[in-house]
């Protein structure tokens, strides 16, 4: 793990830009391959999140594991992040200003990670991270370039639980990212 790497962890950990940090019992910094080809950005950790310090461990993140596995990427090959380093109360959406609280903890992140494919689940991460009026239920799937980045949303795993009807478009979604990735290798094999 590189000293930059570390110093942003220990930032990250010892942050008090807003009032989440009184009530985490653990800072959800994010996990997975730090070299890795795609990251995955949910919106905030939620109580699985906050007792372990990793994100995507409850119910949600099993399914998110399924689906990986569906299209062949294993979860270790993948960096998984939320823009929220700290539990909201009772798991409500964050706050505009938690969210530009802990924004540049994910840029350093994504400045140090270098991901070919940043994947936003659901759609608040989406408007955070794609644009403010992105509409998941009809721009799910579609590609954005931000930068050196090609960047695109998927339904939030916990949307899923809740409406399974939906699980048939997140696996086509997750394809796309499967097929993506594989253009995106093969283009710097050449």
């Amino acid at each position: 793990m590189s000293d930059a790497w570390n110093q942003l962890l220990q930032d990250c950990c010892a942050c008090t830009a807003c009032e989440l940090h009184k009530t985490r019992t653990n800072c959800v910094f994010g996990t997975g391959n730090v070299n890795a080809d795609i990251l995955f950005v949910g919106e905030a950790p939620g109580e699985n999140e906050d007792k372990t310090g990793t994100p995507f461990v409850g119910r949600a993140g099993q399914l998110l594991d399924k689906f990986l596995y569906a299209v062949d990427i294993p979860r270790e090959n993948v960096y998984i992040a939320n823009i929220l380093k700290c539990r909201p109360p009772k798991n409500r959406d964050p706050l505009p200003a938690e969210e530009d609280a802990c924004m540049d903890f994910l840029r350093r992140q994504v400045r140090l990670i270098q991901p070919k494919i940043i994947v936003c689940l659901g759609r608040i991460s989406a408007m955070r991270l794609i644009k403010p009026d992105f509409k998941i239920t009809k721009e799910h799937g579609e590609w954005f370039e931000r930068g050196n980045f090609l960047i695109t949303a998927v339904y939030h795993p916990a949307l899923l639980l809740r409406d399974p009807r939906r699980k048939e478009e997140m696996l086509t979604d997750m394809k796309k990212i499967r097929e993506k990735l594989n253009e995106l290798t093969e283009n710097t094999n050449l």
